[in-house]
């Protein structure tokens, strides 16, 4: 089992996971408790499912004793089943990231450095964070993530990148905190997030 990070407290859990199994290896750990949908086709789809899976249940079991699988609502959020905790998860192949919460909404992005990143950048981003950022991949990266892991917490898919969802800017280290913003109808809301950087890729969450 490729797992390469395991955090737990009494409120929070996160992990991140190196897919290198075999899919039949895989399917085999989760049948107890998950089908994989037929609809996903692609392998590497199908091998971030179940490791996705197997990863969440890992940290509840860590926390909060049975797992039961997991379901979606209209929005696509995931959420455990018969368990209160929430749950957040992410892939970027070969990597797996997910985080539950004990009383709050959980958010979780992982992300590949590509310079694609600053192609896209002057449509997701506010100008303050763009110049932040400025041509550091890296950074980019993870202002990409933070407000992935932003969307997810706020849970609905209506959100402008660059308008309703705002990064402070921060200083690169190899991991640190960083503030994400929400502001939905006048109203902000201040996330506390947490960063690190791998060998090619980021990975955001909120704490």
């Amino acid at each position: 089992m490729p797992l390469e990070k395991l955090e737990t407290s009494t409120e929070h859990a996160w992990g991140l996971w190196h897919i290198t199994e075999k899919e039949d290896e895989l399917i085999g750990q989760i049948s107890r408790f998950e089908t994989l949908p037929s609809h996903i086709t692609h392998e590497q789809k199908r091998l971030e499912f179940c490791v996705g899976r197997l990863l969440a249940k890992i940290l509840l079991e860590k926390v909060s004793g049975t797992f039961e699988g997991i379901i979606k609502d209209e929005f696509g959020k995931p959420f455990f089943k018969n368990n209160h905790w929430h749950l957040s998860l992410s892939h970027s192949y070969p990597y797996v990231g997910a985080v539950i919460h004990k009383s709050k909404s959980a958010g979780i992005d992982v992300e590949q450095i590509k310079a694609k990143l600053l192609k896209i950048a002057p449509r997701i981003m506010h100008p303050e964070e763009l110049q932040d950022a400025g041509s550091n991949e890296t950074k980019h990266c993870i202002y990409w993530c933070a407000k992935e892991t932003l969307v997810k917490i706020y849970g609905k898919k209506d959100l402008t990148f660059a308008e309703n969802l705002l990064i402070s800017p921060f200083e690169l280290k190899n991991s640190g905190n960083i503030t994400g913003r929400i502001i939905v109808n006048h109203i902000e809301t201040a996330i506390p997030l947490y960063y690190e950087v791998h060998p090619g890729f980021t990975v955001v969450l909120n704490q």
